[in-house]
């Protein structure tokens, strides 16, 4: 116990000094929201990594899947990192980087605003953010009860507030940089601890062939019974594993705090370094963390189950690490409060900037100062932590199912209504405010339709769009057919004006021979 707590406070002491020594960078609008967009590429890249991955992917996703899927679920991480960060890096970072910086925008409500001439997006694009990662980030704290109830035996609602507590602290002292410099850290912690944790499950059960050869033996309840789907290469539900796949990889695309990470990013060198890096984190942290839940059918009779029988799948990943030496657990405890609060402090980040740079702010006639904006964001930063962390621990200690079923459809939302006008509004011309605003539509109102007729007992258009992921993936899909037939069918906007947008991408650099080819005659030829 003394060298977990020793381990801890450690831990609390370099945030909080972090927090204090990134304060001086904190004094504008810019440098607060973006860092000064001064950012180098392991930073950009450890925070898109940690802001990507939170205790929900590692308690909650990982035993869920791991339990539903088996080996095959590695094949989630993998999508994660070849999809959702190396992918999202190529076509997304140099792009949204030039766009952006060229229409002065910091949030992707303004990247809206200026980039289809609609103030009423900009409102929509704030509104549907604030809906939907309030709950998103209350559901960070899901997990940590059981985790530190395992550790320290101490109350969830305790555990809430000194989470919540700290991450408000190094926010709100030093913005987007004390996030970036901590999410360095808590990246470097989850690296170190994921790999630990899969060597001492494994030793745990012989190694590496013999887990796999008790895995092999279990039998899958949705494949006929057959024996070994567990360890198969797509295991036993191969259509709502692909649904997995691309929400959580191919969302990313659309989902405002990961998407603000390419805002900061320094220069060239920072998008090459950066790209190969997030993959690298989200090989090791994603692939590590659903390779580890698909030996959950291994705990079959230590974990909890519900009164209908079915697994408790947050009690998964906790049962597995239960029987580790004291000190590992003091390491995986770091882990998911790394992970956790490295994402809520991108999420609040987001959220407070976005209500007021895109709604308060805006809604003022006689403006405000750089000051007063600075002051209000981190009142609202405040502010969200308190509502997160009261949605979570009124959620843990009753029967409000609503909430639950909430943060479980915001990824769906966000993405599904953000990532094809924002994809098209940084390659395509042609796009039309009415398309936007037709992806808005179809993409909140997928994702909603499926939570009502779900709770109503009914079967959103077929059995396979009824779960929350894969008609989240549905919003997806229908935003990048929607937007560009809406679009087609709308008056283009102005040519002129569109042209003086994408002329940052026209724009010509001198740069040296040792960071780009030249495809010419040597000079002397």
């Amino acid at each position: 116990m003394v060298a977990k707590l020793i381990i801890l406070v450690i831990f609390f002491a370099i945030m909080v000094a972090v927090g204090i020594m990134c304060r001086k960078g904190a004094n504008s609008v810019d440098g607060f929201v973006l860092g000064g967009r001064n950012v180098g590429p392991w930073l950009t890249a450890f925070t898109y990594g940690t802001s990507y991955f939170s205790a929900v992917i590692f308690i909650g996703y990982a035993g869920q899947f791991g339990w539903k899927y088996g080996m095959s679920a590695t094949w989630i991480g993998l999508g994660n990192a070849f999809i959702g960060s190396m992918l999202a890096w190529v076509i997304l970072g140099r792009r949204t980087r030039l766009m952006t910086r060229a229409l002065g925008s910091a949030t992707m409500p303004q990247f809206f605003e200026k980039r289809y001439n609609s103030k009423s997006l900009r409102v929509a694009a704030s509104v549907i953010i604030f809906i939907f990662l309030i709950p998103y980030t209350a559901s960070l704290y899901n997990g940590l009860s059981r985790l530190f109830g395992m550790a320290f035996g101490i109350d969830y609602a305790w555990c809430v507030i000194g989470m919540a507590v700290l991450t408000a602290i190094y926010v709100i002292l030093g913005g987007y940089m004390a996030t970036a410099v901590n999410d360095f850290i808590q990246g470097i912690i989850m690296l170190i601890g994921i790999v630990a944790v899969i060597l001492a499950v494994l030793n745990g059960h012989g190694g590496f062939m013999e887990a796999m050869r008790s895995l092999s033996e279990v039998t899958a309840e949705t494949n006929s019974g057959l024996s070994g789907a567990f360890t198969s290469f797509l295991g036993p539900q191969p259509l709502y594993l692909i649904g997995v796949v691309m929400l959580t990889s191919l969302g990313t695309w659309g989902l405002p705090q990961m998407v603000g990470k390419f805002y900061a990013i320094k220069n060239e060198a920072a998008i090459n370094k950066g790209t190969v890096i997030s993959t690298f984190f989200a090989i090791i942290v994603a692939g590590g963390c659903y390779f580890l839940g698909g030996f959950g059918r291994l705990y079959g009779d230590v974990i909890e189950y519900t009164a209908a029988g079915t697994p408790v799948y947050d009690s998964i990943i906790p049962r597995m690490l239960a029987g580790l030496p004291d000190i590992l657990i003091g390491i995986v405890v770091i882990l998911v409060l790394s992970a956790s609060m490295s994402t809520l402090s991108s999420l609040v980040l987001t959220s407070g900037s976005t209500l007021m740079l895109d709604l308060i702010a805006p809604a003022k006639k006689s403006g405000m100062s750089e000051k007063g904006k600075m002051l209000g964001m981190r009142i609202l930063i405040a502010v969200f932590i308190i509502i997160s962390s009261v949605i979570a621990i009124v959620q843990a200690r009753s029967s409000v199912t609503f909430i639950a079923q909430l943060m479980g459809i915001s990824w769906g939302a966000l993405a599904g209504a953000f990532l094809a006008p924002f994809l098209y509004g940084l390659y395509w011309k042609r796009t039309t405010k009415q398309g936007v605003w037709a992806g808005f539509i179809a993409g909140v109102g997928i994702t909603l339709a499926q939570m009502i007729t779900t709770a109503l007992g009914g079967v959103f258009i077929v059995p396979y769009f009824s779960n929350p992921i894969n008609s989240g993936f549905l919003a997806m899909v229908a935003g990048l057919v929607i937007v560009p037939v809406v679009s087609m069918l709308t008056k283009a906007p102005d040519k002129n004006l569109v042209d003086g947008m994408f002329a940052c991408y026209e724009r010509t650099v001198t740069v040296r021979a040792s960071t780009s080819l030249i495809d010419t005659k040597e000079s002397h030829d």
